[in-house]
């Protein structure tokens, strides 16, 4: 199954080159691209800053995962707009994840984290290569709704401190929690002014325009008003000088035991960079005229963290907040996505000492506003009422995210994904089709009106891909309706429109149910199958050969005209329901 985008593209080497996202670029783009790096740029800065330090990493490591993220993407990625870097979904997991075998903020912490960085790239850019784009159609809706839900409470909890002026906290959830609770009447009201007053000024800038750097303007206010007024003498915590310069080329030194631990991790945090890219890209496609390519974005993507792997930052994912900046600025090319980098670069190289002032509280006023940005009111609300199973999903993978280590409630989150499609497959039914009075279509009985039925013929369907979860309810649905009318059913016609595909157990089943009909004298025969793919699982299995030849037609019809010879007798109305 190719994902979206392979169609497009093909195989061809030509879709391999670097600089994908500047074909058909013209210098009259020049000027949107110019507009959105520079909105981009206002943009990344406060917000980089804000994820490394939900991270426990020093804001300028977030810098270098953003230059890192963006310039890999560039070079390797297709998306026009997509923006890749530090991401808030993905650093709660990570840095929950290494804080449980290194103390954060420590040196070992930075060289896990590089690593990780490493893995992760590598298993995101093998997936692009190897067309796995697939891959990011695993996670359900709901879930994915549960999943941020979880990451959102993660978010607050870790930014109370910083906001409230407390020590930061560390551990679990309920440690956190219990650690703020110890500390109450350390709060300093400064402190809560200004995270609150970044918050509103991000909250009410976004309403107004996504365009207006809000976070940017907060933070620079905070500043000013942390310089001003003396707040650092009042009990404020500030960021301080920050380093100026590059980061060097390394790979991480970690032992061979340390990768195994750091295995599982990185392939929760790979599996969900990939759903977001995904959706990111295909979010934004078309709007240039061409589709998405996901697994060349893959490709982008992973090549991002690989590369702030080696400069000593931590795994990088596509963020759409920033993706939409992009595309509603103006952004024609990832020129945009490299003026931001440039004007990093800048700040890194000469303008640390410029951050010096900048309030904590105001990083976790920014760190508040994207928690609630990321939470699915919408769909909390449209599962409750329509879908309680569903919303069921939402709160137990919420609740695990939370209440469990954060890795293991994201392993969770993925399996209850996985077993909710499973158990849906495993709910079809076969189900007896009836002819559409006056037409010649074959349809599920309606209240709504009579369908007709052929005397001797039963035309019966199964609406789900054959496979393993769902062939004995395949098999002893069939049965059941051949039983059910013994002595009448000369003739079974399996409508197969809706299988897809069918696996080496459903097979099984088929020929069994074959074997089934022939021993009580009955015809079995397959009409409308319509799937290439299922198809050629007839051959493959020899379900074609055990039909015998010409017994699989293009339509009900077809088939029932084949098998009562003289013509279709005269259908009669179904009086049974």
């Amino acid at each position: 199954m190719q994902a979206d985008g392979d169609i497009r593209t093909g195989s061809s080497w030509k879709s391999w080159l670097p600089f994908r996202s500047m074909q058909g670029w013209s210098p009259k783009y020049l000027g949107g691209d110019v507009t959105a790096g520079l909105t981009l740029a206002a943009i990344a800065i406060p917000e980089q800053m804000a994820t490394a330090r939900l991270g426990d990493f020093s804001p300028e490591i977030g810098f270098f995962a953003f230059m890192a993220g963006s310039l890999a993407f560039a070079l390797f990625g297709a998306s026009r707009f997509l923006s890749s870097g530090s991401d808030s979904t993905i650093t709660p997991i990570f840095a929950g994840g290494l804080a449980l075998i290194a103390t954060s903020g420590s040196p070992q912490y930075a060289v896990y984290a590089a690593m990780l960085a490493l893995m992760v790239g590598a298993i995101v850019t093998a997936g692009g290569l190897l067309k796995m784009g697939w891959i990011a159609d695993l996670l359900s809706v709901p879930v994915t709704a549960g999943f941020l839900a979880g990451i959102a409470i993660h978010i607050v909890i870790s930014q109370l401190p910083a906001l409230l002026g407390l020590p930061g906290g560390s551990g679990s959830v309920f440690d956190r929690v219990s650690a703020i609770a110890a500390d109450w009447d350390m709060i300093n009201p400064y402190s809560i002014a200004l995270g609150i007053g970044v918050f509103l000024i991000v909250f009410f800038s976004e309403r107004i325009s996504a365009r207006i750097p809000g976070a940017l303007i907060a933070l620079a206010l905070a500043t000013l008003a942390v310089t001003l007024f003396g707040l650092t003498g009042r009990g404020v915590h500030v960021l301080g000088v920050l380093p100026e310069g590059l980061p060097k080329l390394s790979v991480p030194a970690v032992g061979l035991e340390d990768l195994r631990t750091l295995v599982p991790m990185a392939l929760l945090i790979a599996m969900i960079v990939m759903v977001q890219t995904a959706a990111t890209t295909r979010s934004f496609a078309g709007q240039d005229g061409s589709g998405p390519d996901v697994n060349r974005d893959f490709v982008g993507v992973g090549a991002g963290s690989l590369l702030a792997g080696l400069i000593g930052a931590f795994p990088v994912n596509a963020s759409p907040p920033r993706t939409a900046i992009v595309s509603e600025t103006g952004g024609r090319s990832q020129i945009s996505g490299l003026l931001a980098v440039a004007i990093v670069l800048m700040l890194v190289l000469f303008g640390g000492g410029l951050l010096a002032n900048v309030p904590d509280a105001a990083l976790a006023g920014i760190l508040l506003f994207v928690a609630q940005r990321i939470l699915r009111w919408q769909t909390f609300a449209g599962t409750f009422p329509q879908a309680p199973i569903e919303f069921l999903l939402i709160a137990i993978t919420a609740i695990a995210i939370v209440a469990l280590p954060i890795e293991i409630g994201v392993a969770i989150g993925i399996g209850l994904s996985l077993l909710h499609g499973i158990w849906s497959t495993t709910q079809a039914r076969a189900i007896e089709f009836e002819n559409v009075p006056g037409t010649s279509i074959w349809w599920p009985p309606s209240s709504g009106s009579k369908g007709e039925r052929v005397p001797g013929v039963l035309v019966a369907a199964f609406q789900a891909p054959l496979s393993f979860v769902n062939a004995d309810q395949f098999g002893r649905g069939f049965r059941a309706m051949i039983d059910a009318r013994a002595g009448s059913v000369k003739h079974v016609i399996f409508e197969a429109s809706s299988v897809i595909d069918i696996d080496y157990t459903a097979a099984q089943a088929l020929s069994g149910l074959i074997a089934y009909c022939r021993n009580r004298g009955i015809t079995f025969c397959i009409a409308r199958m319509e799937s290439v793919r299922a198809q050629a699982a007839l051959a493959r299995f020899g379900i074609a050969g055990e039909l015998g030849p010409n017994m699989i037609f293009h339509s009900v019809d077809n088939a029932i005209d084949a098998l009562t010879r003289q013509g279709t007798p005269k259908p009669v109305v179904n009086t049974t329901g």
